[in-house]
């Protein structure tokens, strides 16, 4: 069967994925869904369900190598079905992509939320803490103030005898 088989009387569903170097994540997203039927089989994901808004969705995914059914963990949330994958081969490199095929599917998109590349480690912390060098981001060190414009007084004077100089130029 073809990666991302799916009814004419259905449309596929929404999926987010990630990958860990022993597990796949996948987010099915049909809110509300009514008994949803998932199967994995060792190169497959089968999904089919009615979502809350009453479009049949129904999908199968050809996966790009093979996972341990048995073992792999799913749970239904209002908001979709959630599925962790467990590799067959743990700790082999990552994959290239989700499905079998190379070919661009318009309903699969990377969760980056739960996503971490190979070369992360398991400590590091996400947010902007975790851009060495970059301090924060508190101002700008070393470039000290702007100290004025140039003929503009600089700050030195007082408001109202720079607003009378610069009225009276243009009131000639």
């Amino acid at each position: 069967m073809l990666s991302g088989i799916f009814s004419i009387y259905s449309r596929p569903p929404p999926v987010l994925w990630a990958q860990r170097d022993t597990c796949v994540y996948l987010t099915i997203c049909v809110e509300d869904s009514k008994d949803p039927i998932v199967k994995l089989e060792e190169n497959s994901v089968y999904y089919k369900s009615k979502g809350g808004d009453g479009v049949d969705y129904e999908l199968t995914i050809d996966l790009f190598d093979s996972i341990d059914p048995e073992t792999s963990e799913q749970v239904s949330r209002p908001r979709g079905t959630e599925l962790v994958l467990n590799k067959k081969k743990q700790g082999e490199p990552y994959w290239p992509r989700l499905t079998k095929s190379s070919q661009k599917r318009h309903w699969l998109k990377v969760d980056f939320n739960k996503w971490k590349d190979e070369d992360d480690s398991d400590s590091e912390v996400g947010g902007m803490g975790g851009m060495p060098g970059m301090g924060g981001m508190g101002g700008m060190p070393g470039m000290g103030g702007m100290g004025g414009m140039p003929g503009m007084g600089g700050g030195d004077g007082d408001f109202e005898s720079v607003s009378l100089k610069y009225y009276e130029v243009l009131r000639v």
